[in-house]
């Protein structure tokens, strides 16, 4: 889903006029479970280390590209609605004084995973963050509710810090809950568009740990029960198949080598292959075939343990300079493709005001930074980053990326502006346990 936004000063209408909301407390933070029981936690994780990780190595970036017309908002806008303040990261640290360009990379920043409404894996990016369990990820709101289908929460979701080319060197980690801003999970409003989702403890394979084998169903009778079997097997998460499809079940003639009853195939799939013209046998059914992934997994400890966490700031001043962390992919307007989305990359800005009344946002902030729209959602926006301890104060996320000078070349990223309410958001998060699923 391309979004293409009409992106400008303060709109006159409802979010404009209404009176500021009250703090969101954490009776009212809405939380979704992804995988609420360790068995689905399990398959999960299963289905992105199965056959050779090719579900993460096939992963594209999250098609919902997200590119806005945008200018500075030089009145009204975004304002802090309480004292600025920070919750310390895994070692706080004092203030980077410069842009050097030898910046170490936090291990904190990785790409969240999942399955989108077509079906096919893809992926935003996400960083850790310090809590009290050491188990929460920040993201875009969108790169864990599906607005894109409505559907509740995008599926199969896991976070991988420090992913590259297939390898997860600290891990798989499997979204418990997320926790999102009331306004956000029903209004879709693009001012609270941030997500803090709990996550196990992490995984990896064992050593000669994946086996599994083919899957064939029963054979149905219509093409129509065939696809609803298919249906029903995606969505069960205590199971963990993949590349299921439906294929016609035909009937052997009584010669030699010839086709009858697909009932009777005893495990085979070869009669399901289309046979030559000639023979014209009858289709007497259709089944659901794939393959079964079963993979012993390690527990590897706690997401906080293994990479640390980024400390969250909140009412900041405008003007604020920020590190902008992420995964970038995607074309620029004028058809440049400067970044592969394979490797994490680095954008130094200070914040200014910004506005888009078509994404229900009238108080986002924005940097300038090159980062282009597909793969770079979700990318952390760190305040005092330091480069020596390679963590900093989450103070944004990116939702959007635009062009403002129209020279065909992304030059902004803009986010919500992380005030008390956000923190009320993260703090819901940040007490709620998660443990092993194995």
């Amino acid at each position: 889903m391309k979004r293409t936004l009409a992106f400008g000063g303060i709109a006159a209408g409802l979010l404009a006029s209404a009176a500021i909301a009250a703090p969101a407390h954490a009776d009212s933070v809405p939380s979704v479970n992804l995988a609420n029981t360790n068995l689905a936690a399990q398959q999960v994780a299963q289905y992105w280390l199965g056959q050779a990780k090719a579900n993460l190595v096939n992963a594209t970036p999250y098609t919902a590209e997200t590119t806005v017309s945008a200018k500075h908002v030089s009145t009204g806008g975004v304002s802090a609605d309480d004292k600025a303040g920070v919750v310390g990261s895994s070692g706080d640290q004092k203030a980077s004084t410069g842009t050097s360009k030898n910046v170490n990379l936090p291990k904190t920043t990785g790409k969240v995973f999942f399955t989108g409404a077509d079906g096919k894996p893809h992926w935003c990016s996400a960083t850790a963050l310090q809590s009290q369990y050491k188990n929460v990820v920040a993201t875009a709101g969108h790169c864990v509710y599906d607005t894109k289908s409505n559907a509740t929460t995008l599926d199969n979701w896991v976070f991988v810090p420090g992913y590259y080319e297939g390898k997860t060197p600290w891990g798989i980690y499997v979204g418990k809950t997320a926790y999102t801003h009331y306004d956000y999970s029903v209004y879709e409003d693009g001012d609270r568009d941030y997500a803090f989702v709990t996550v196990y403890n992490g995984v990896i394979p064992t050593e000669g740990g994946t086996s599994g084998g083919k899957y064939e169903s029963r054979v149905f009778h219509s093409k129509w029960d065939a696809y609803k079997e298919l249906k029903k097997l995606q969505a069960d998460k205590t199971t963990a198949l993949s590349k299921l499809t439906v294929v016609p079940v035909y009937e052997r003639s009584s010669h030699s080598g010839g086709w009858n009853n697909g009932g009777s195939h005893n495990g085979s799939w070869n009669n399901h292959s289309t046979p030559a013209p000639s023979q014209t046998p009858k289709i007497v059914g259709y089944k659901v075939v794939g393959f079964k992934v079963s993979i012993a997994l390690k527990d590897v400890g706690t997401l906080g343990a293994n990479v640390g966490g980024q400390g969250l700031a909140y009412n900041q001043k405008i003007g604020t300079a920020v590190f902008e962390f992420g995964y970038p992919s995607g074309s620029h307007p004028d058809g440049n493709y400067a970044f592969t989305g394979k490797t994490q990359k680095w954008a130094y800005g200070k914040t200014f005001k910004a506005s888009a009344p078509s994404m229900k946002a009238e108080e986002l902030v924005g940097i300038k930074s090159s980062f282009t729209g597909e793969g770079a959602l979700g990318s952390s926006w760190l305040y005092r980053y330091s480069s020596a301890k390679r963590l900093g104060y989450l103070n944004g996320v990116t939702i959007a990326v635009s062009d403002t000078d129209g020279n065909g070349r992304i030059d902004t990223s803009v986010s919500p502006y992380f005030d008390g309410e956000t923190l009320a958001v993260y703090k819901t998060a940040q007490a709620n346990w998660s443990g092993k699923i194995v």
